[in-house]
């Protein structure tokens, strides 16, 4: 790998894998696209291939289905927290940890979202998770998928047992309850704007218990 200086470059994937990267992008682009204008349940896995002008097979080299290309830019977004999490200061409290691991990254994570699809798009299509049945399950069930991982990444930054000591899972419905809830009232709201979806949040994190807000190793 060259460096210039001190600074290690970063070497431009190849090709190929710039090819494939552009390919699964404009399938997410064409399925996110028809679920805003059709709906979920009227837009196929043949409509997104006929979209983008590529093969079933090609989808499914991609995507194992239809609701995990509709759910590839949320988790694209969720990696950006987890990452954060890991990344912030080890003597911060947990609740403070998971606000900020949120907050501090809003403009990284809307800018990694961005270079797939347009945020407008990703707003219109989140308000269609919120009114799909299906989908929403499929969100509830993700949304406990990655409280798991949180409560053990605080769990280990506090030097707890996740299975002995609750506080971590705790904290992290606690903090789940709170996305939520912003996203559902944010979602039927006037104003859909990114900075709106940001503040309604970071007011209801301020509202989070003092127990849970705390420094634990002082408890």
């Amino acid at each position: 790998m060259e460096t210039v200086g001190a600074v290690e470059a970063v070497p431009r994937p190849g090709l190929r894998e710039r090819k494939k990267q552009r390919t699964r992008d404009a399938l997410v682009r064409a399925a996110l696209e028809l679920f805003a204008t059709r709906g979920w349940e009227g837009t196929t896995v043949d409509d997104i291939v006929a979209a983008v002008d590529v093969s079933q097979r090609t989808f499914f080299r991609y995507f194992a289905s239809k609701e995990e290309v509709a759910f590839f830019v949320p988790r694209l977004a969720e990696s950006r927290v987890v990452e954060a999490l890991r990344a912030r200061p080890p003597a911060e409290p947990p609740l403070e940890a998971l606000r900020r691991s949120v907050l501090d990254s809003w403009d990284e994570i809307n800018a990694a979202v961005e270079q797939v699809v347009p945020l407008e798009l990703h707003l219109r299509v989140y308000r269609v998770i919120e009114s799909t049945p299906a989908l929403f399950a499929a969100h509830l069930r993700r949304s406990a998928e990655l409280e798991e991982e949180l409560a053990r990444i605080i769990a280990g930054r506090e030097g707890l047992d996740v299975d002995a000591d609750p506080r971590p899972r705790i904290l992290v419905a606690a903090f789940g309850g709170v996305i939520r809830v912003t996203e559902r009232l944010w979602s039927a709201g006037a104003d859909l704007s990114l900075a709106a979806m940001r503040d309604l949040m970071a007011t209801y994190l301020d509202q989070v218990g003092p127990a849970l807000a705390g420094d634990w190793r002082t408890s």
